[in-house]
């Protein structure tokens, strides 16, 4: 039995994986020892994408 994906957790799968790609091109296993972490807009909006995947879209609170 497949699980249905909505909208916002395909956009975090997407983010997910170009996040890990850069990952993968740049030989690291995490962002943290990065020069570019606190400037990369790939971060951001894989950031953007979980926390948009935890409320469903809305403002406030996660739904868990």
């Amino acid at each position: 039995m497949t699980e249905v994906k909505d909208e916002f957790e395909l956009a975090l799968e997407v983010k997910k994986n170009e996040l890990q790609a850069c990952q993968s091109d740049k030989n690291l296993k995490s962002c943290l020892p990065c020069s570019m972490i606190f400037e990369c807009s790939l971060r951001k909006e894989y950031i953007d994408a979980v926390y948009k995947s935890m409320s469903k879209g809305k403002e406030g609170g996660f739904d868990f």
